[in-house]
């Protein structure tokens, strides 16, 4: 199985967690939790994996841990197959 990356920017202490959909390139997302110690990027793991349909184990932060733009890595599932979950 090959991996896909996906650039998301994020804006923490949100209301909601919710994936919001492409902006410029960008997957946006918002997530309650604060940007404090990884808990917004764990946060968007657990989003990601429940929007996706993936364990949260195969969904890992390639670049970005500190920025509000972010790259993760989905193990398993092909950029096609990424594109089409999304789109849904």
């Amino acid at each position: 199985m090959s991996d896909s990356k996906i650039k998301v920017r994020v804006t923490p202490r949100s209301s909601r967690n919710e994936v919001i959909g492409f902006q410029d390139g960008l997957l946006s997302v918002r997530v309650t939790a604060p940007p404090v110690e990884g808990a917004a990027n764990t946060a968007i793991i657990k989003l990601l994996a429940n929007h996706l349909g993936v364990p949260k184990s195969r969904i890992s932060l390639a670049a970005g841990a500190k920025g509000r733009e972010k790259t993760f890595e989905i193990d398993g599932l092909t950029p096609d197959e990424l594109a089409a979950k999304l789109s849904q």
